[in-house]
């Protein structure tokens, strides 16, 4: 055994052994270090990674130095895992929601939209059209006196007027209606309406009340259209006729002729009229139970008609008589306004057709009267069946021959000034006779 040996073992410092001991010297081959650095560094990454686990917490070593003249960077550590992170919002200066440059826009479509709108509009237009070329049947007539007259007034005051005029009707509706011949323009009905600022104020004038014309005498105010010669004569001496023995201005007038009513009540689909006793009149071929009941146009006008309220003739008592004819033409009214404000005449197209046409057939309105005007008017007739004090001119007795001066002043007064809040009940009745 060697001096460079101790126990089968070579010492530390032999030269010829340094290549196993690593002592830094330049003899020996070299080669082998670079390897066990490799070894070694590859054992302390195993180690760290084998320590840490799943859980990332020791990043892993860089990877060994090669002698490539390009150096490669080194992966990203690991990081915690933990819940998904939410998609990155829109790059800067692009709002959210808008398509990228690139993606096609998805076109969008509404079709059934879009017919919908078409539909509505093509509704509304007829809603309009309808009325305005109705509107062009309708007379006018030159209502307002020229003579001394009550000046301006607050409020708005009506003057509606149901001829008995035969006027317009074929033989055949005239028997079907039970006109008779053609009459002497007489005014079966006559209503004032007045609107303003407070409670709207309907004023009925029995047929039979004789009243001042402005000519000097007296008559019934059934006829003074007709002794004012009819036509627009007759409704300018009836108009002047009004205003002298009420002191109120009239502002609008409106004259309703004898088929109109019948052929308004069968354009909305009939009335419902609710007479409180049998009727039998044979003078206006009416033969209706008590109670309430569906009616025809006929039937209507010939219930606003009558003058018998129980028996008919002879039997038919005629105390009061115009009275009740009074309040059935009122409720006459009343049913067609509720009626004609049905959705159904506006959704049907040929009973909203038939009901305008209707409506202007048998109608003369004043030269000052439009379209606006009469839609108001209008309303204001609605307003007799709610909404409205119904009144008969204040009478002195059942006779309906005159009136009671004390009442119906005071009642006047009232409307001329516009002050209808202050109406008392004993003022406004619906037979015009104290309560």
């Amino acid at each position: 055994m060697s001096d460079g040996q101790s126990g089968g073992r070579p010492r530390e410092g032999t030269p010829e052994y340094e290549w196993l001991y690593g002592s830094g010297g330049s003899r020996g081959p070299q080669p082998t270090e670079p390897r066990r650095r490799a070894a070694r560094d590859e054992d302390e990454a195993t180690r760290l990674m084998a320590a840490g686990g799943d859980d990332g917490l020791y990043p892993a070593p860089p990877p060994p130095e090669r002698p490539q003249g390009r150096r490669r960077s080194a992966p990203p550590p690991r990081t915690p895992q933990g819940p998904p992170a939410p998609p990155p919002g829109p790059p800067p200066g692009r709002a959210p929601g808008h398509p990228a440059a690139g993606r096609p826009r998805r076109r969008r479509r509404f079709p059934v939209l879009r017919v919908l709108m078409l539909l509505l509009v093509l509704w509304l237009v007829f809603l309009v059209a309808v009325p305005i070329w109705a509107w062009n049947n309708v007379e006018r007539i030159d209502a307002m006196p020229t003579g001394d007259r009550p000046g301006e007034q607050p409020g708005t005051t009506y003057l509606v007027v149901g001829s008995d005029s035969r006027a317009g009707l074929s033989e055949e509706e005239r028997r079907t209606l039970g006109t008779g011949d053609v009459g002497g323009d007489r005014t079966d009905t006559i209503i004032m309406i007045h609107t303003g600022g407070g409670e709207p104020v309907v004023v009925s004038f029995p047929r039979d009340t004789f009243v001042d014309l402005p000519d000097g005498g007296s008559s019934k105010i059934n006829a003074v259209f007709a002794e004012g010669g009819g036509g627009d004569d007759g409704a300018q001496y009836l108009v002047e006729t009004i205003e002298q023995n009420t002191g109120i201005r009239i502002d609008h007038y409106a004259e309703i002729g004898m088929g109109g009513v019948a052929q308004v009540v069968d354009a909305i689909g009939g009335i419902e009229i609710c007479p409180e006793d049998a009727i039998k009149d044979d003078g206006a071929h009416l033969d209706i139970p008590a109670g309430c009941q569906e009616v025809d146009g006929t039937t209507a006008l010939n219930y606003s008609r009558a003058r018998c309220s129980k028996n008919g003739p002879p039997e038919c008592p005629l105390v009061r008589s115009d009275l009740d004819r009074v309040q059935n033409q009122r409720e006459v009214v009343s049913a067609v306004g509720s009626k004609a404000a049905n959705p159904l005449n506006v959704l049907l197209p040929w009973r909203y057709v038939g009901l305008n046409v209707a409506a202007t057939s048998f109608i003369a309105v004043d030269e000052q009267t439009n379209v606006v005007e009469a839609a108001r008017m209008g309303l204001a007739l609605r307003a007799i069946g709610g909404g409205a004090r119904n009144c008969t001119v204040p009478l002195a007795d059942s006779s309906a021959e005159s009136w009671d001066e004390a009442r119906s002043t005071a009642l006047f007064e009232a409307i001329a000034t516009n002050e209808t809040d202050s109406i008392t009940d004993d003022l406004c009745t619906a037979t015009g006779l104290e309560p």
